[in-house]
């Protein structure tokens, strides 16, 4: 058995506990020892080790694993510094930058622990979190305090070589990977053939000839190869969870394969009964064969990130000095136009600037049909452009597309764990330990016949199956999170899909929810001597200046009438939350927004304006006050309409016995009339944006798991509060800051999917588990009554698994079935 670093023997390295050559003369006094090293490269690595006092690392590098020296780190690192380098894997948000790298030397979890304390040790790391599985490091830091190559120059230092991480490096990983468990299997299948005949001359009678220690020791040999090198990942893999203090399902499948070869030596050498090396190869190759369908089937289920991937183009057509050119996406700048022929995909996110067709965004909305693009339209990369050919004015970098974004969601929903999951990571190790016991006594109530003890335990070690349900829950989130996002609703993790399935009460934002957010003037309601287009005039000359929907309408009507209002001279715009905005013109103050605000700031309102106003609300029809210094002009009645979808989806979450809460800033009445429209909800109206968060909160208080449905904008508060915050996108802004779903369409329709999406995904968790614990529950009472041999648990045991795989690939037809 090699030694492990840290508990290495006088002639073995220290660090990575392999031999040390005659003629290596490395040494370090370290923990008040002389350590010996077999080169420069891992005495340098552990004297880094010690002197940021992590030596705790070799505490947890388990006693029989052999590490590998130090890889050798990446050349001119210093490269990954450059800004136009970094634009191609790092991600930046003002001073923090994140970014994933791929590192080589990782070997176990005491790995993890080094590298996620070493990286937090250097100054501007804000988050250092490794995956064992992937190999990778997510890093988050502050780049103007701490350089990237600084960071990959702290990984060589400590025996690790990092490099940025590249989807097509990871699956060429994943290929070799597969690859190599084909050749385990393959080897495995040529033994088992070649054992089957012998296995076949000795029951036919040759075991009682003179030639059965030939066929014995044939037998052997070909056993003997299989379990080493087929038989290694059931070994490596019980060996690294024991190392862990963890126990995995690879643990009993190796201990059933090394007794039943052990006893098959045994009497190979000599001893009295029946040799079952035949039973050793058919047990390795069937496993093998479940391992690698279960590998294959996961790789489908969960490969909606790598087909958003490959519906990036790699490069652009840009129109450079006159001319097309044909250059890598990563090339384009900002601001570049790009040339889309009829049939091409759209290389970057912008806005059509000649040209207009149709452009279908299934994979990215999962709208089924073409969306007209004109002028001014905005266009996603990854979309197909139809038959007219467009120009294009890119406005964001191929990694902060909307596609980007998209993938970056999926992968971090994929990786998650809902709180259901960690229960059943937790359940997974006493499931083994039970397995142990019962194979145990299984074996002690049939000790009286040895060989049927022998083999009626190996069953009960083969044909448990842990790894379904550890399988279980991140096959369905994985599967869910890949649905939702080619429909065009963003999960960001597993427990959103797990709290929606629990919400018991939505919250909706008005404007731009329930509504269109499309404010359109229907009517001015002037004071006596008023003069329409001059009031007009005035209010659009100050709202030209706010973003705010009744100001963009007020602007548009003043625009369709040709009004002069760009020609007036206003100072001094300042808006006021929820209130009403304001300026200076010609020495006098004009306000436009609600009646009390006016009366707060010293206007006198007119009576004969404030008469229709109750009636008007009653409509749902929005009305903002007009003044010019103390003098009230006009009342502007504008109106907004519900979104087609909205009914719909308020009856939907109604039947369901979900309760509802209007949530606006605009007057009691209007926010009540669309209650009203809708079918009658709870109303909480004339709230500041900055208050709404609270609302929230008094509803968590009174014991309620509350979804907010927003515009992932001003809501931000609210959505951040809330069990779960719902934001419709407009394809341009994804704002996946605030929000825990983002919905790529403003389309109140897939919030219902998004609800159904998480039941349904929550739903085929527990049957996913139900399914391996009644597996489990019938077969292994069986192979404990020896009813059950060895080669038919080694069969139905990646069965489990299967099924459990199959059930969470059902999700995929949720939205068919609605279809329908």
């Amino acid at each position: 058995m090699p030694h492990t670093a840290g508990h290495t023997s006088a002639h073995d390295c220290f660090h990575c506990g392999q031999e040390i050559a005659a003629d290596a003369d490395f040494h370090s006094p370290l923990g008040g020892e002389t350590r010996d090293f077999c080169c420069f490269a891992c005495q340098s690595v552990c004297e880094a080790i010690y002197q940021a006092d992590l030596q705790g690392y070799y505490q947890r590098t388990p006693q029989g694993t052999l590490l590998a020296p130090p890889p050798t780190p990446p050349r001119d690192i210093e490269m990954y510094d450059l800004d136009e380098v970094q634009e191609d894997f790092v991600q930046s948000k003002g001073a923090v930058s994140d970014t994933h790298l791929l590192i080589e030397g990782i070997h176990c979890a005491a790995c993890v622990w080094l590298i996620e304390r070493s990286m937090m040790r250097l100054p501007g790391v804000h988050t250092a979190n490794v995956n064992l599985a992937g190999k990778r490091l997510h890093l988050r830091w502050d780049n103007s305090r701490l350089k990237l190559s600084a960071v990959i120059h702290e990984l060589s230092k400590i025996g690790y070589s990092g490099i940025p991480y590249d989807p097509e490096a990871a699956e060429g990983a994943m290929k070799r990977t597969n690859r190599a468990l084909l050749f385990r299997l393959f080897f495995a299948g040529f033994a088992m053939m070649n054992l089957n005949l012998i296995a076949i001359a000795l029951y036919s009678g040759a075991d009682r000839g003179e030639f059965v220690n030939f066929f014995h020791w044939m037998a052997c040999a070909l056993a003997t190869p299989t379990l080493l090198y087929s038989g290694f990942p059931f070994y490596k893999g019980a060996w690294s969870g024991l190392r862990n203090a963890r126990l995995t399902m690879d643990l009993p499948i190796a201990i059933g394969l090394s007794v039943t070869y052990a006893y098959s030596l045994y009497v190979t050498l000599g001893g009295a009964g029946a040799v079952y090396f035949d039973t050793v190869t058919n047990l390795t190759f069937v496993i093998l064969i479940g391992r690698y369908l279960e590998g294959m089937y996961r790789h489908q289920a969960v490969a909606a990130t790598n087909r958003l991937m490959d519906l990036q183009p790699r490069v652009a057509s840009v129109l450079r000095e006159g001319e097309e050119r044909i250059v890598s996406v990563r090339a384009v700048q900002i601001g570049e136009r790009v040339v889309v022929k009829p049939g091409n995909k759209v290389p970057m996110d912008g806005i059509v600037c000649e040209g207009h067709s149709s452009v279908d965004e299934s994979m990215l909305s999962g709208e089924s049909l073409p969306v007209r693009k004109h002028v001014g339209d905005h266009v996603a990369a990854g979309t197909i452009n139809g038959s007219g050919a467009l120009v294009i004015e890119v406005r964001a970098a191929a990694q902060d597309s909307m596609l980007s974004k998209i993938i970056r969601l999926v992968e971090e929903a994929q990786s998650s764990k809902a709180p259901i999951q960690r229960i059943a990571d937790t359940i997974v190790p006493w499931f083994v330990m039970a397995t142990l016991i019962c194979a145990g006594i299984t074996f002690f109530l049939w000790s009286e016949h040895f060989e049927v003890a022998l083999m009626a335990a190996t069953s009960v070690l083969i044909i448990t199956c842990p790894c379904a349900l550890g399988m279980a829950t991140p096959m369905s989130i994985a599967v869910a999170s890949g649905l939702g996002a080619r429909h065009g609703i963003l999960v960001k993790n597993g427990v959103v899909l797990e709290t929606l399935s629990k919400v018991t009460h939505f919250v909706f934002d008005k404007t731009g929810t329930l509504t269109e957010g499309k404010m359109r003037v229907e009517h001015l309601v002037l004071a006596q001597a008023q003069d329409e287009a001059e009031a007009l005039a005035l209010a659009a000359g100050v709202e030209r200046y706010s973003e705010h929907s009744v100001a963009q309408a007020i602007v548009r009507v003043a625009d369709e009438r040709d009004l002069p209002y760009r020609k007036i001279e206003v100072t001094g715009f300042h808006a006021t939350p929820g209130a009403g905005v304001e300026a200076a013109h010609e020495g006098k103050a004009v306000l436009i927004g609600t009646a009390d605000w006016l009366a707060k700031r010293g206007v006198r309102l007119e009576a004969a304006l404030l008469l229709s106003l109750g009636e008007l609300e009653q409509q749902a029809k929005t009305c903002v006050h007009l003044a010019l210094g103390d003098q009230h002009l006009a009342v502007i009645v504008l109106a907004d309409t519900l979104r087609a979808d909205a009914q719909g989806l308020i009856d939907s979450l109604r039947e369901a016995g979900i309760g509802m809460t209007l949530l606006s800033g605009d007057r009691k009445a209007v926010a009540e009339a669309i209650a009203h429209q809708l079918g009658g909800m709870e109303v909480i109206a004339e709230v500041l944006p900055q208050d709404k968060d609270s609302v929230i909160q008094q509803l968590q208080q009174q014991g309620k798991i509350v979804a907010m449905v927003g515009d992932g904008v001003n809501d931000a508060p609210a959505l951040i509060r809330a069990d779960v915050g719902i934001a419709l996108g407009s394809g341009t802004d994804v704002s996946v800051e605030s929000a825990d779903i983002v919905l790529m369409q403003n389309e109140l329709d897939k919030v219902r999917l998004a609800t159904q999406l998480s039941r349904r995904t929550l739903r085929t968790i527990k049957q996913n588990i139900s399914l391996s614990f009644v597996y489990n529950a019938i077969m292994v009472p069986l192979a404990m009554m020896a009813r059950v041999t060895p080669l038919t648990a080694a069969i139905t045991m990646p069965l489990s698994s299967l099924l459990v795989i199959g059930n969470a690939a059902r999700i995929r037809n949720l939205f068919k079935e609605k279809s329908q």
